[in-house]
Parts: C-alpha cells; structure tokens; sequence
C-alpha cells in the first residue's frame, strides 16, 4: 500500500486522456496532473528543447512527494524517456512500449502504422520497439503535426469540415499500406479515435497510447504492491497558462466539469 500521488504531465491536454483511464482503473489513487499549455506543442521541437521541457516539468511534479511518473506525452517518451528515468528515483513510465505491446498482440499481418508528432517520428523509438519485441512486424508512420493544435482548440470531433479533410490527407498513404492497427502515437490522437476510425475503416484497430500507459502504471503499482487504499482518489490540475481555456477544454476531454479546479503556475521556475 502507498498512498502517495501518481503525477501525469504532457505537453498540453492530451494526457488527460491517460488520467482518464487512470482514474477509471485506479480510481483510489491520487493524481497530481501537469499541462504545460502555455509551450504546445512539443513536437516540432528540437530533442535538446523538448528536453529541457521536460525536465522542468518533472522539476515540477517532483516537488510534490510522489510514487510514480506517468509521462503521458508521445513525444517526450519517444525522445527523453531513458535521460528521465535515469535522472528520478522514482519509475518512470512513458507511452512507447505499452502502445508497442498492444499493437503487435493486436495485428494479424503484421503490418501496423503510427501517427505522431514529426519528434517522435524523427526519434525512431517506435521502430526500434517494434524491432524489439515483434522483428517480423512492418511499421509506417506518418507525422502529423496539425493534430494537435486542432485538439487544443477543440476541433476534434466527427462533423468538422477542418479535422475531417486534414484527416483523410494525413491518412491517405497509410490506408494504401494494407495496415491492420493504428497506433495513436500521441495522447491528444485519442480525441480524434471517431475521426481517424472513420477515414481508416473498421478493420483497422485502433491502439490509445494514453490507455496503453495507464495500464502499464497499474501492472507496474500491483507488482510492487503499491496501491493505494481510500475509498475515492482525487486529482489536482496544474497548467502553465490561462486556467480558463485549460478547464474548459480538459472538462470535454475529461468528460466531467472541472471549472475551478485547476490552478496556473510559472513553470519558468522549474
């Protein structure tokens, strides 16, 4: 049993997506969750950019007496995940190697694809998991920058003339691989699952790798039989810029309201 807090960070709302599941198959535990809003996105930056990023972030979370860290950002788990963990004395878990597992116990032809931010695809981690763990297997990926600004700006949902063209452009060449799973390679791809299912078809299966970490997080506490016990955990909400458009973006994507439970801080101090 450990009743300290699980702290979650990403660039901007997407991890909200991975506290979601968290909460859903952990709902005793306390989450402490960081969205640095006021620098997304992440994946158009340089790896020594996204790394001082994420430190300060991690900086940030440590400051409160935590158990674990759920980096619940594609891009900073494809490029910074060993440097954090080797850094904290605390596990550290990233999105690559759970979405990775999922996809290769979900294919049939071995041929899947990824999304993702140009840093992650640039980064290769997801190929060199792939290789890792199913060598047969074919990955095609496709970068697709304008997903998440979209996402932040609540443009995800079926019905949108912007997502639903940039969509069926971005997808295009992935449909012509004959891929049967897709991996969401970022936390923000999840709100867009209605919008890419369509483009791709219902045959193609769809890996959440927001889902894919919290699960990892749970196997991870269950092993090490720490737990926590209380009846109901609760979750605090930290951005670094206007509370306003952080509350009302992460209530859609959290499915509940959380108006007036975020608070703003200087993550410059960090």
């Amino acid at each position: 049993m450990n009743q300290q807090p699980i702290g979650v960070f990403d660039s901007g709302l997407g991890g909200l997506t991975a506290v979601r599941q968290l909460r859903r198959i952990m709902p005793s535990e306390n989450i402490i969750y960081f969205g640095d809003t006021s620098r997304v996105p992440y994946g158009n930056r340089s790896r020594e950019t996204i790394l001082k990023y994420a430190r300060q972030d991690m900086r940030f979370l440590r400051s409160f007496d935590l158990k674990a860290v759920v980096i619940a950002c594609g891009t900073v788990s494809s490029n910074c995940l060993e440097t954090l963990q080797a850094e904290n004395n605390i596990p550290v878990i990233g999105v690559v190697a759970p979405a990775v597992q999922r996809a290769t116990s979900l294919t049939k032809n071995g041929r899947v694809g990824l999304v993702a931010t140009r840093a992650s695809v640039r980064s290769g981690a997801y190929e060199r998991m792939f290789h890792a763990m199913a060598p047969n297997a074919q990955l095609f990926s496709k970068a697709c920058p304008l997903f998440v600004p979209l996402v932040e700006e609540g443009r995800c949902r079926p019905g949108d003339a912007v997502i639903e063209q940039v969509a069926k452009e971005y997808l295009a060449e992935l449909k012509e691989k004959d891929i049967d799973t897709l991996v969401l390679g970022c936390t923000h791809y999840p709100l867009l699952a209605e919008v890419i299912g369509q483009v791709m078809g219902p045959e193609v299966a769809l890996v959440d790798v927001g889902a894919e970490s919290a699960r990892a997080a749970w196997t991870l506490l269950t092993g090490q039989k720490a737990l926590a016990e209380r009846r109901e955990g609760a979750a605090s909400f930290y951005t670094s810029d206007r509370v306003e458009d952080f509350e009302h973006l992460a209530s859609l994507f959290l499915q509940e309201d959380i108006t007036n439970q975020a608070q703003q801080i200087d993550i410059s101090r960090y």
